[in-house]
């Protein structure tokens, strides 16, 4: 039996010797069934996120849905107006908080006075229809700059509010409240 003990300068020689090179054939890691990957090479190009969409005039359109409101959106580079079934948008919703709402898109992105909004919008009350024209304006923005479709779909606002008023069933005052009841 061979002694394969090593003294304490034996093993400080291991430390200050150079580690092997790793071989450049040698795979990385592999991905399942598929060829070996390297990743001694060039970085691969990123793949482009998404390619701008926009209409002959170029703006970028979307359909905005909330509630029972359906919104369809225009919007082109401008001053920062928003117009609303040909109206302005503190004429159209007199609330603070509506147009808050229309504007968050704006807020996230850091985009405020850069585009214009052109929208239609039917369907539902205000609240319902502030809710489509901001799901319509986040749509838009994202194909008229995708790059910011993270921060845009990281606020949530890329994600249709499908929550609607629950039908009234027979028998019932309204959808679950019952009519008053009378003993007598």
């Amino acid at each position: 039996m061979s002694d394969n003990r090593q003294s304490l300068s034996d093993l400080a020689n291991l430390t200050n010797a150079p580690a092997p090179a790793a071989q450049a054939d040698a795979p990385a890691y592999t991905t399942g069934d598929a060829e070996p990957v390297n990743n001694s090479g060039p970085a691969p190009e990123p793949m482009p996120l998404r390619e701008q969409i926009l209409d002959k005039q170029g703006r970028a359109y979307a359909t905005g849905r909330r509630k029972d409101a359906v919104a369809r959106v225009w919007l082109k580079p401008g001053s920062g107006k928003i117009t609303i079934n040909g109206r302005d948008q503190e004429v159209y919703f007199a609330r603070p908080t509506l147009r808050l709402v229309l504007n968050q898109v704006f807020g996230v992105t850091e985009r405020e006075g850069q585009y214009d909004v052109v929208c239609t919008v039917k369907g539902g009350g205000l609240s319902g229809q502030a809710g489509a024209v901001k799901h319509g304006i986040s749509q838009a923005i994202t194909k008229y700059e995708p790059i910011l479709r993270a921060p845009v779909k990281a606020a949530g606002f890329l994600t249709r509010d499908s929550r609607t008023v629950e039908r009234k069933k027979y028998g019932k005052a309204k959808a679950r409240r019952s009519f008053q009841f009378s003993k007598r």
